[in-house]
């Protein structure tokens, strides 16, 4: 069927230069935002992988809000940077605490039972249902931070506090870094490890994930000590008086682990609360006291040596981790009895 013939009715003469004006102009219009185009969808990309090589971050800063007293004087979780605030589902978080003066301990922990890349650390967790990140504080040193940031920025593997990290002040970031974790995981278990210790993610799993019959448990090294009340020496207590000639019960400080229970009565009360005593360990232990947990004695997470059921080697009682760590670290590595041997014991070893 023949076309209608207006479709075809030429134009005058007079107007053709104009028309072939306007094509021109059209054709580069039209090349022009291509181009545009092709370069916006580049920068994005370069952008992207300039702020974030692994796609989704799994470093954040959490930074607290201090209340004005409406909400019972207690700190609340007010900015994540670097994640969202919706809680990740693990079956345990683990917080390796560490100082701007152990970076050569991150490098060691990174070099044998932490992975070191991205991947890695999302290959333990689907494998053990644990998640693990260095827990750092902050400094007003601007080159440390500086480091860390570049730091950060290589592993991604980092929880940073806004508190200060300053060693007498270790049993706040402890109760930061509960807090912090409670906020950001939902965990079963949240588990806080020093990164001076050799440790068998896998078995740390298995121990987790075994029955109990009490929600509130406290699971570590237990141990009772004498409270140190001579300042010259380095467990000094200030508070002795009011604890006696002997600490109680207790969970050695490397490696202990709260179930969600226990951690969200800790984060349900007023930081000005609670009671602080100058070690770490002995500060949450005194806070078990108060609550109804259980405590739990397992030996496999105080061992001195790798062995078929260990789970934390640190060099107990001589020093409060390995010593030596960066180097201890690598040479129990290389031992088949750590790096090598099954989760469970054979039957040959039982």
């Amino acid at each position: 069927m023949p076309m209608p013939k207006k479709f075809f009715q030429a134009r005058s003469q007079s107007n053709s230069p104009n028309r072939s004006i306007l094509q021109v102009l059209c054709i580069l219009i039209g090349i022009t935002g291509v181009l545009l185009f092709i370069i916006a969808v580049s920068r994005g990309r370069i952008g992207a992988e300039s702020k974030c090589k692994y796609g989704k971050p799994l470093s954040v800063s959490v930074v607290w809000d201090k209340s004005d007293g409406s909400s019972g004087g207690s700190d609340r979780l007010g900015f994540v940077s670097g994640g969202d605030q919706k809680r990740r589902k693990v079956m345990g978080f683990v917080g390796i605490q560490t100082g701007f003066a152990s970076v050569g301990r991150r490098k060691a922990l990174r070099k044998t039972w932490m992975p070191s890349d991205h991947q890695g650390l999302q290959r333990l967790e689907d494998a053990t249902g644990l998640a693990f990140r260095f827990i750092i504080g902050k400094t007003s040193d601007a080159s440390k931070m500086a480091e860390l940031r570049k730091e950060v920025e290589e592993y991604d593997d980092f929880l940073m506090l806004d508190i200060v990290e300053e060693y007498s002040k270790l049993p706040y970031k402890t109760l930061a870094f509960f807090k912090a974790a409670y906020a950001l995981y939902d965990s079963e278990f949240y588990v806080k490890a020093d990164d001076d210790i050799y440790l068998r993610p896998d078995r740390l799993s298995l121990l987790l994930a075994k029955e109990r019959t009490h929600s509130q448990t406290y699971l570590g090294c237990m141990k009772k000590g004498p409270v140190f009340t001579d300042p010259k020496l380095k467990w000094y207590e200030p508070l002795g008086y009011m604890l006696g000639k002997e600490y109680f019960l207790h969970a050695y400080g490397p490696i202990y682990a709260l179930s969600a229970d226990v951690v969200s009565s800790l984060v349900a009360l007023r930081n000005d609360s609670f009671r602080m005593f100058s070690n770490e360990d002995v500060t949450i232990g005194a806070w078990m006291l108060a609550m109804n947990v259980n405590h739990e004695d397992n030996r496999q997470l105080c061992q001195p040596e790798c062995t078929a059921t260990s789970i934390a080697v640190w060099d107990i009682p001589k020093c409060s981790g390995l010593c030596n760590p960066e180097k201890k670290m690598l040479e129990l590595h290389k031992l088949e009895s750590c790096a090598s041997s099954p989760t469970l014991p054979s039957d040959e070893d039982e």
